[in-house]
């Protein structure tokens, strides 16, 4: 570090690289035996016996084959889809219904590989005569003109670079603080919190409106990635004054510094996205909206407070730690809470998907589990539309 640099507080651990993605596998096995259904043997022996409407309890299974195609209604277009349920005394099948949250994983693999295809995208779209690296520096000197000195200068009171070199200069140790938990918070904080709203949501359509949520809100942020590619302020020239603290040494993330990460996806922040639909979900699950509407809450007063609280300092944590370190722009943030705002009335946009899904099914010859989230009383309710139910007295034979 040379000495016109001021102190950017210490970097992140060595071990880091490899540690967060063993933090990240962990929470998802951890998540798979959590949720996992207790009372069922992949390889028999059960004694549960549940049935739905492909069966019936007195003959066994019809004769007739349990609804080759179902016509369902998506959005309000009807479509007919393949019913894979009758795979569903295959291996493959029983796996994923004593372990219904490989489904959760299953898509945010899908999430992660629309992701690393953006960067590429981007400079495809671009004349072959103009570099991605150029756009984004522009559109990122773009972001800093319209936030103080166009009209709009009175929302954003106070410079990014500003904001930053208060820590730098009068907080190391919250500097420090900030660089070590950047990556924590993205990916292994998400995944943390699917795996405990999984087990802790009221019920299966509760927890499917934040997931498709959040992914609506990824495709959304992909696709401005593409078409908008935008240089973060750590990367914009040195006389904006910004401090690269995340590039010191050791202070990388596996997910910051692999080559299918686009460093030009800086708006808006995919960082905010998932913390704003988290701090959302909280204050939703602290039960504070029922009791302004005067409805019953059966939270304890100390859940409410402790949940409420969590909304408000997890984004007010994420968007300090973004900004801190050069990472993103304030009207990163203001674009991603319209994003999760616009992706939480549109969400079911992404039911449109499910013929896909089903289809999938069909050709990989698996049926489909219906989610065991943690509080839902019935396993039978779902995502709308209807989930290919599968029986456990068709996976016990």
């Amino acid at each position: 570090m040379s000495s016109s640099t001021p102190e950017l507080g210490k970097p992140q651990f060595a071990s880091h690289s490899w540690l967060e993605p063993i933090v990240v596998v962990s929470i998802m096995l951890g998540s798979l035996i959590l949720n996992r259904r207790k009372n069922y043997s992949i390889f028999g022996g059960n004694t549960q016996k549940s049935n739905d409407e492909y069966f019936n309890p007195n003959n066994g299974r019809d004769q007739s084959p349990p609804c080759p195609q179902k016509p369902e209604k998506f959005c309000g277009i009807p479509i007919e889809t393949p019913d894979s349920s009758r795979w569903a005394h295959h291996l493959h099948s029983r796996i994923l219904w004593k372990y219904p949250f490989l489904i959760e994983m299953f898509y945010w693999a899908v999430n992660y590989l629309f992701y690393s295809v953006t960067k590429a995208i981007s400079q495809w779209l671009l004349p072959a005569q103009i570099e991605v690296v150029q756009v984004a520096q522009q559109h990122g000197e773009d972001i800093l003109w319209f936030e103080h000195d166009s009209i709009f200068r009175w929302m954003f009171p106070i410079l990014e670079s500003d904001y930053q070199r208060f820590f730098v200069d009068n907080a190391p140790a919250m500097m420090t603080f900030f660089n070590r938990i950047y990556s924590l918070v993205h990916i292994p904080g998400t995944v943390l919190f699917l795996s405990w709203f999984y087990h802790e949501a009221p019920d299966a359509e509760t927890f499917a409106i934040a997931r498709r949520t959040m992914t609506l809100g990824n495709f959304l942020a992909f696709a401005t990635f593409c078409v908008y590619p935008c240089m973060p302020p750590r990367l914009l020239p040195e006389s904006y004054g910004f401090f690269d603290t995340v590039r010191q040494e050791h202070a990388e993330s596996v997910w910051v510094n692999s080559k299918s990460v686009n460093q030009f996806a800086a708006m808006p922040s995919l960082h905010f996205t998932y913390a704003f639909c988290i701090s959302c979900t909280f204050l939703y699950h602290s039960g504070t909206l029922h009791r302004l509407r005067g409805k019953r809450v059966r939270k304890s007063p100390i859940s409410q407070i402790i949940y409420t609280a969590l909304a408000f300092l997890y984004s007010i944590l994420v968007l300090s730690v973004i900004v801190a370190t050069a990472n993103h722009y304030w009207l990163d943030a203001v674009l991603a809470m319209v994003s999760v705002t616009v992706c939480f009335f549109g969400n079911r946009v992404l039911l449109l998907l499910l013929p896909i899904e089903y289809c999938i099914c069909w050709i990989l010859r698996i049926a489909k589990p219906t989610p065991n989230i943690g509080k839902q009383e019935d396993w039978r309710e779902a995502e709308s539309p209807r989930y290919r139910a599968v029986s456990t007295y068709d996976l016990e034979r």
